[in-house]
């Protein structure tokens, strides 16, 4: 009992690095039209900080680097010590002038979220118990919903008004702010830009508290285990050792089952993740503060149904016909917005249906399965590399993307019918070759997987 209250303790406290993660992505979202006008950004601007943001290749790079650090300096060294970097990256946004410091602070803080998940997940995993380790990484996917939704409603009290529409009803806070750090002859996209100057300093705050505690915390049995072994029998290190990982037929199924999940799905995730708001108010037709609601509920219905769907489950039921509803239930809401148009009530099924699948998605499912399905000795580095193929994929899908969707929206449902054929193959390719892996250990599954080979 002991052990099963520290793992979900850890668990709560490692997770606040999702929280971060997600959390960074949605408040570049929420406020990507204020800094459009602020800075008078151009598409190809947009695009370029959707690139190198959390959303995409920052956290790729940050990813492949913080993998290998990961198993060779330890979990919690990497993940403790990267909040720091965190906490600079959203620093240099909160204070941007210009277009070259926000896309800095993008690139800073995206390299700071692919640092941390790899460590995260991986510590998770290895500190869980076998019949807790699906409701773990689900409690770290809730602090993933918990962050966007506690953003998107900031984002929704702080937002500026719009023609047609009231401003949130703590932006005049907003405004006495602004004016005493700005001085009273503040442009009003220089003011209007200040909430989302505060929703990052929101960031910062947490960040702060996540580098307190995760410094107390046990560093993995697991790895310290694997390190012993190594040191002991003078096995390679972790850099040699991670060569086998392309050459290894175990391991290339693996890349290549994750790869069809995971990547063809965050190419879609990564779109409405930084984006959402963009198409709500352009294609739409909402202001900032509706869209902002809007995505807000669509969040709170996520951690719903990651709570209550992912975590409380997925250690109890068929995993294969779990993924199959969620994953279809997300194909449903993209039918909704190809077939019935962008009206109120199509937009409010679109948000619930994405919520509901959102919250039992495949990332979840991809975060339990990369963490189970490779060896101890570079299991960081392999969700590292891993990491870095989805996120560099959805920075170029990104730069597509834009120049797709056009400047207004134009090219909206061409865009969105091909991201429901990668729904499709997502889920195609998840229902067939799910993993067995519940109910057994990691080193059990290590054994049945790579025999005598690792």
């Amino acid at each position: 009992m002991t052990h099963k209250k520290g793992s979900l303790k850890s668990t709560i406290v490692v997770s606040l690095t999702n929280y971060l993660d997600a959390g960074a992505i949605v408040a570049g979202a929420s406020g990507l039209t204020l800094w459009q006008n602020y800075l008078g950004l151009t598409g190809d601007n947009l695009g370029w900080l959707n690139a190198i943001s959390a959303n995409c290749f920052g956290a790729a790079l940050g990813a492949i680097i913080g993998g290998f650090l990961a198993d060779k300096y330890g979990r919690k060294t990497i993940y403790t010590y990267n909040m720091l970097v965190y906490m600079l990256g959203v620093t240099v946004i909160m204070f941007t002038v210009n277009f070259p410091m926000l896309l800095l602070g993008f690139l800073i803080t995206g390299i700071s979220v692919g640092v941390g998940v790899p460590a995260a997940w991986t510590y998770i995993s290895e500190s869980s118990e076998v019949g807790n380790r699906g409701r773990n990484i689900g409690i770290s996917q809730f602090a993933w919903g918990v962050g966007p939704a506690i953003i998107l409603l900031l984002g929704m009290l702080l937002a500026p008004d719009k023609a047609g529409a009231e401003a949130g009803v703590l932006f005049g806070w907003v405004k006495k702010a602004a004016i005493l750090f700005l001085s009273g002859n503040a442009s009003i996209e220089a003011v209007h830009v200040f909430s989302s100057r505060i929703i990052f300093g929101t960031l910062f705050i947490v960040a702060f508290i996540a580098w307190t505690l995760q410094r107390k915390l046990d560093e993995s049995k697991e790895w310290e285990e694997v390190q012993l072994k190594q040191n002991t029998e003078k096995q390679p290190n972790v850099f040699v050792s991670f060569g086998s990982l392309f050459t290894n037929r175990v391991n290339v199924r693996t890349i290549l089952f994750l790869a069809g999940i995971y990547l063809t799905w965050n190419l879609v995730a990564s779109v409405m993740g930084f984006f959402q708001q963009h198409i709500f108010e352009t294609v739409g037709g909402l202001s900032n503060a509706n869209s902002n609601m809007l995505t807000a509920v669509q969040w709170l219905i996520i951690v719903a149904a990651t709570y209550f769907g992912f975590s409380m489950l997925i250690d109890k039921i068929n995993q294969r016909w779990m993924y199959f509803v969620a994953t279809l239930i997300g194909i449903a809401a993209w039918i909704v917005l190809l077939f019935m148009g962008m009206n109120n009530a199509t937009l409010w099924t679109f948000t619930i249906l994405w919520g509901i699948h959102a919250g039992v998605s495949v990332q979840a499912f991809y975060a339990l399965w990369a963490s189970e399905l490779f060896p101890a000795k570079y299991r960081a580095a392999a969700q590292g590399v891993m990491f870095f193929i989805v996120r560099s994929g959805a920075a170029i899908w990104g730069f597509v993307f834009v120049h797709i969707y056009g400047t207004n929206g134009e090219g909206f449902f061409f865009a969105a019918y091909l991201m429901t054929g990668l729904l499709i193959v997502a889920l195609i390719v998840g229902t067939i070759w799910t993993p067995k892996t519940r109910g057994k250990t990691l080193k059990q599954i290590t054994e049945e997987r790579y025999g005598n080979e690792i």
